[in-house]
């Protein structure tokens, strides 16, 4: 995979810009904005629907209906789905 560059993007993100890039480019960047986000976690506040969604994906899992996946391996199996 070659590195995304965005040169010439004004800092408003210029959606055309991103709607030219490959499926597997637009993974690239949302991965490089969450390791950025993730690096300051304490600094973002989840949204209450979120708590909510874990807590229920939580009573899924604890009831057998859910699986738990190593996130390595799950993006893994994304990037197959669209290549």
């Amino acid at each position: 995979m070659s590195p995304i560059s965005l040169k010439g993007v004004d800092s408003m993100i210029d959606t055309v810009a991103i709607k030219a890039l490959s499926i597997e480019e637009k993974l690239q960047v949302m991965e490089a904005i969450w390791e950025d986000l993730s690096v300051e976690e304490k600094a973002i506040q989840s949204p209450v629907w979120h708590r909510e969604a874990l807590q229920e994906s939580e009573q899924r899992r604890k009831a057998g209906q859910e699986d738990i996946f190593n996130w390595k391996d799950a993006k893994m199996e994304l990037r197959k789905r669209f290549e």
